[in-house]
C-alpha cells in the first residue's frame, strides 16, 4: 500500500467499533479522504489531539487503491484551534465550513482550496463575535471559487457584458452570478444585489473581510445557500449550514 504524507485538517469524526475512530480529512495533496484511526479511542498517546475537529497537521496515510477507506498511521498536530470549540457561534460557523468543503471537494488534489480552508479557519478562530459571519462567508466564497464555481460579479453571467460597480443587478444562482438588465428580463427569478452587496462578495472572493451588519450578513447567508444549492453534486440538505444561518444555538 502506498504511503502518503500530507498536510491535513480534520473535518469530521465518528466512533468506530470499541477503540477506533473514522475521520474525514481535507488534505493538501489528495483532497478529501475517509480514514480509519485504529485505537484512537482507547489511547490518546498515538494520535493525541489529531482526532479533534479542525485540528491541522501532517498526516501519514496508508492508501488503499480502489477503496473508499484508508488508514491513518500517524498525525503530527501543528495547529489545534481550540478557540473554535470555546465559542458556540464560532464552532457552528466552522462546522458549516467543514460541511461545505466535504461536499465540494473530492478525492483529488486541490491545494488552493485547501489553502483557503486553512486561512478561513485561522481567521474564524481569531474573529470577534461580530466578525464571525463575515469571516465564514469569506472562507466559503473562496473555497467555492477555487473548486470552479466562482460567481460572476462584474460581468453578466450570460452575455458577459461588463456591469458598472455602482449598479444594482439581479443575482441568478442558476446562471452562476449577476445578470445584465437584458438577460435578467428572461430570468425573472433570483435576488436583487445592490452595489454594496456586490462589493462585499468581491472582497470575500479576494480573501478580505467585508464590513457588513447583522441584517446584511443574513441576506448574504441566504444568497450563498441558494448558490450552493445549484452547484453541489447532490440535493442533500446542508444541515450545519442551516443551523449556522438560522442561529439555532
Amino acid at each position: 500500500m502506498p504511503l502518503l504524507v500530507t498536510d491535513a485538517v480534520v473535518l469530521h469524526v465518528s466512533d468506530y467499533l470499541e477503540s477506533s475512530r473514522l475521520l474525514r480529512l481535507a488534505t493538501r495533496e489528495a483532497g478529501v479522504l475517509s480514514v480509519l484511526a485504529r485505537g484512537a479511542r482507547s489511547s490518546r498517546k498515538r494520535f493525541g489531539s489529531a482526532v479533534d475537529l479542525f485540528a491541522e497537521g501532517q498526516a501519514q496515510l496508508q492508501l488503499k487503491p480502489g477503496r473508499d477507506l484508508h488508514t491513518l498511521t500517524a498525525f503530527d498536530v501543528t495547529v489545534s484551534r481550540p478557540a473554535l470549540a470555546e465559542d458556540l457561534g464560532r464552532f457552528m460557523a466552522a462546522s458549516a465550513i467543514a460541511e461545505c468543503v466535504l461536499r465540494l471537494l473530492h478525492e483529488e488534489s486541490a491545494p488552493q482550496a485547501y489553502a483557503c480552508l486553512v486561512a478561513g479557519l485561522d481567521r474564524l478562530a481569531m474573529a470577534a463575535p461580530t466578525e464571525t459571519a463575515t469571516a465564514t462567508l469569506g472562507a466559503l466564497w473562496q473555497v467555492v471559487a477555487q473548486v470552479g464555481f466562482r460567481p460572476a460579479i462584474d460581468r453578466c453571467a450570460e452575455c458577459h457584458t461588463p456591469i458598472a460597480r455602482e449598479t444594482a443587478v439581479r443575482f441568478q444562482p442558476n446562471a452562476g452570478g449577476v445578470l445584465c438588465p437584458g438577460c435578467a428580463r428572461t430570468a425573472p427569478r433570483g435576488r436583487v444585489l445592490p452595489a454594496n452587496a456586490r462589493d462585499a462578495v468581491r472582497l470575500w472572493l479576494a480573501g478580505r473581510l467585508a464590513d457588513v451588519d447583522e441584517l446584511a450578513a443574513r441576506a448574504h447567508q441566504r444568497l450563498l445557500r441558494e448558490f450552493l444549492a445549484q452547484h453541489l453534486p447532490d440535493n442533500r440538505p446542508l444541515k450545519a449550514f442551516a443551523i449556522w444561518e438560522q442561529g439555532r444555538w
